[in-house]
């Protein structure tokens, strides 16, 4: 029987009390989802496996980052009380709880069909993958941005095997979408990853890191704007895209105050807005 204490560092291993980084991956799988729901029917089902199926998967993807970095996390100070760094659980722990994640993710995979079952097992690869890239890839929030935004793909496959021109441009807008918010995550570490050797492109773009992550946020308002105008969203969604660009102008004035960590936890909401967008355009369409 799990004391109470045990139960807790398992949540916490598993990040379930700081479910941000759930929300930046759901939010993706749901507008892959809502995507190809303009086109075909969604269905309750494949709702549910989305929902949680991104608990689950973020879940594994923070277990085994912890314990790729559990020695690295000792040295940083946002880092020292995760419970791998504090001993509060042992690695063998942490690998059996990878283990029993992975196994959930596979019990959730035959409820999809087996085109859905090939893409993700693919991308399960990169979610291994990720924390090893911090150690000898410059930019490892490319591979990040890859993972994250396979989420699209994945609930997009649930519904449609025809990959068109509008959920390409909803990946590519994803991957830079997901470097961006997520240099603005790794600006707030900097310092210590400089010291530790942790590579990362706030590191990589130095002084230029905030330019071009602000660029390659537009360039994932772009993607939803051409989403938009090839599948004739009406102007409802124009509303969302002008609310979207008041959350840009606000988050430009976190990052120049030097609050990258709040600049970061904004894109929660960038993500709510959009799949309220996509959603409407459902209703709308349908």
């Amino acid at each position: 029987m799990l004391s109470k204490n045990k139960i807790k560092s398992f949540l916490e291993l598993a990040r379930l009390d700081k479910p941000i980084g759930t929300y930046l991956l759901l939010w993706p799988s749901m507008l892959g989802l809502l995507l190809a729901g303009i086109s075909h029917e969604i269905g309750i089902k494949n709702f549910i496996i989305v929902v949680i199926g991104s608990l689950i998967v973020r879940s594994c993807g923070c277990v085994i980052n912890d314990i790729s970095d559990y020695k690295i996390d000792k040295l940083v100070s946002r880092t020292v009380g995760r419970p791998l760094a504090t001993g509060a659980l042992s690695i063998y722990e942490a690998w059996g709880f990878f283990i029993f994640l992975g196994l959930v993710s596979l019990i959730i995979l035959f409820f999809t069909n087996p085109f859905t079952m090939k893409i993700a097992i693919l991308f399960a690869f990169l979610i291994v993958l990720y924390p090893l890239t911090k150690r000898f890839f410059p930019a490892p929030q490319f591979f990040l941005g890859i993972t994250f935004g396979s989420g699209s793909l994945i609930a997009y496959s649930l519904v449609s095997s025809d990959f068109t021109l509008s959920i390409i441009l909803l990946y590519v807008g994803l991957i830079a979408w997901i470097i961006s918010f997520d240099t603005y995550y790794a600006l707030e570490d900097m310092e210590d990853d400089i010291k530790i050797g942790i590579n990362s492109t706030a590191i990589l773009w130095g002084n230029a890191a905030v330019k071009v992550s602000r660029v390659l946020h537009l360039c994932f308002y772009i993607s939803l704007l051409l989403i938009a105008m090839l599948n004739s969203f009406s102007y409802f969604f124009f509303l969302i895209f002008a609310a979207l660009l008041i959350i840009f102008i606000y988050q430009k004035i976190l990052i120049n105050d030097k609050k990258f960590l709040e600049a970061f936890k904004i894109n929660n909401l960038v993500g709510i807005l959009s799949v309220i967008g996509f959603a409407i355009e459902i209703l709308i369409l349908g």
